[in-house]
């Protein structure tokens, strides 16, 4: 039985991963079957991390040395025996070869890599919600299949479904005043946790693309300007939401609507 949510790229990355449970997988695969230039990319995606599995296997199987094994450094731990810096850096080497190991070798619950450990976070702040932003657009504003998940007809269910991923109210600003239909959105990841992607359309071929995601630093920032591969845009932040308006376009004809869309999401 479908559940009904939408299929986000979330579970198509989970799927790449092998790591859905037979439900949601059985669900992706019937998303795929219908969307040929979706499945292409999954399919691209599945092919690299074949390919990079079958590069780094012997390295994964190698036998840890006997002078590296962990009942040794347990034991030249409790003893106090110095190792010097070659040790250590075999010891290193073993850690990382174990992290590769981890990722290559099948999961309990079928093939596939791990979970990856827990890691420091980048760089959260307004800098970063920009160039999320333009790496979001540049993957969904060109797509003329499927550009978002839940269209403009959708648009409470949309809003409902963003702020309960996001876990605070997600507001969607109304641009046709200024000649841009709303589209529909869609929840897309980031290093930073997941995010809302609002597009809209001036039915000239022009699109512009609203990211909205919870800010870790930078809660409460000033609108700023940002470009990068010919994406322009405007970034700013109000009681720890942070949105992004980008278009490929040049940033003197994107203010007037960064301002309106701040506006309204201010309110």
């Amino acid at each position: 039985m479908m559940s009904g949510r939408p299929i986000t790229e979330e579970d198509l990355q989970a799927y790449v991963d092998r790591r859905l449970d037979p439900a949601r997988q059985a669900e992706v695969e019937d998303y795929l079957a219908r969307q040929p230039a979706e499945a292409e990319r999954i399919g691209g995606y599945g092919r690299e991390r074949d390919a990079l599995r079958a590069a780094l296997a012997p390295i994964a199987l190698e036998p840890i040395p006997p002078e590296l094994s962990l009942a040794r450094l347990i034991e030249a731990r409790r003893t106090g025996r110095f190792f010097g810096w070659r040790n250590a850096a075999a010891a290193l080497l073993l850690l990382v070869l174990g992290g590769f190991g981890g990722w290559l070798l099948p999961h309990p619950d079928g093939p596939g890599r791990q979970e990856p450990a827990s890691s420091e976070p980048a760089p959260g702040g307004i800098a970063s919600l920009a160039e999320e932003a333009a790496d979001s657009y540049a993957v969904y504003a060109p797509d003329h299949t499927r550009p978002v998940e839940l269209r403009a007809d959708d648009r409470g269910a949309l809003v409902s479904w963003v702020s309960e991923r996001l876990q605070q109210p997600v507001a969607v600003p109304d641009l046709s005043r200024a000649g841009y239909r709303f589209m529909g959105g869609r929840l897309v990841p980031t290093a930073h946790g997941p995010a809302a992607l609002f597009l809209y359309d001036d039915d000239h071929g022009t699109r512009v693309a609203l990211l909205a995601r919870p800010m870790a630093i930078d809660q409460n920032a000033p609108i700023t300007e940002h470009s990068r591969d010919g994406v322009s845009g405007f970034a700013w932040s109000r009681q720890g939401l942070g949105y992004s308006l980008v278009a490929s376009a040049p940033a003197r004809t994107l203010e007037p609507l960064a301002t309106e869309a701040r506006r309204q999401t201010e309110s």
